[in-house]
């Protein structure tokens, strides 16, 4: 069995600096793996909220309706697994919509790909995590943080802004989910149960602690 101390003594015998972003992305996963349900549901928010966040930063001709339709969903995530177990019908309804639109479907590369954006993608995983608390649905959530490092690089290419390189960018954004790891670790005790409903109390403290840390798309580690 694979636990977190396990994992972080694997990550700090190397001086915490893995060889690659391949080795991190193993890390996160391994450390995912060995998570609460709850833990895990709100690192796939966190991962999605980011996304988001980016998506929304861009011009209005250049977002995509679908990932911003699901701003509602995400917001219900987040009230979700900190412990709002009211919000389980606003994702439910959320999902089982996608579900049946037209941009659930198995036509491959025929069909619409407005689902395929990455923050819209991170957002069902992100839901799914919470609706069915398997540690896959957040894996693939990370995964699509690591997966949009390229396309940001890009647009900030276009817009003439220093941009560093692949790797660097992937090992910067691999970091970043061990760091957001670790400060969900240190509420374990709140979480781990949150599915089944939090005081409220410890909910709102739970947004400004959790939430908004996890949140932000500025580097923490200064």
């Amino acid at each position: 069995m694979i636990t977190e101390a396990c994992v972080s003594r694997r990550y700090l015998d190397s001086g915490g600096l893995m060889d690659t972003w391949q080795d991190l992305a193993a890390v996160v996963e391994e450390r995912l793996t060995a998570m609460s349900s709850d833990e895990r549901g709100v690192f796939a928010a966190g991962a999605a909220e980011r996304l988001m966040c980016r998506h929304e930063a861009l011009p209005e001709e250049d977002q995509a309706p679908f990932t911003i339709s699901l701003r509602p969903l995400l917001n219900s995530v987040w009230e979700a697994v900190l412990g709002d177990s009211t919000a389980f019908t606003a994702v439910k309804r959320g999902v089982a919509e996608y579900l049946l639109s037209d941009y659930c479907h198995n036509d491959g590369q025929d069909g619409p790909d407005d689902a395929d954006e990455h923050a819209a993608a991170a957002t069902l995983h992100a839901a799914h995590a919470y609706l069915f608390e398997c540690a896959d649905f957040a894996i693939w959530a990370g995964r699509r943080a690591v997966d949009a490092v390229d396309e940001h690089l890009q647009y900030l290419a276009e817009s003439d802004e220093d941009t560093p390189g692949l790797d660097e960018a992937l090992v910067a954004e691999l970091r970043r989910q061990l760091e957001d790891l670790d400060l969900i670790a240190t509420y374990s005790k709140d979480l781990r149960y949150a599915s089944l409903g939090l005081p409220i109390d410890t909910s709102v403290r739970l947004r400004v602690e959790v939430r908004t840390p996890l949140s932000s798309v500025a580097d923490r580690s200064g």
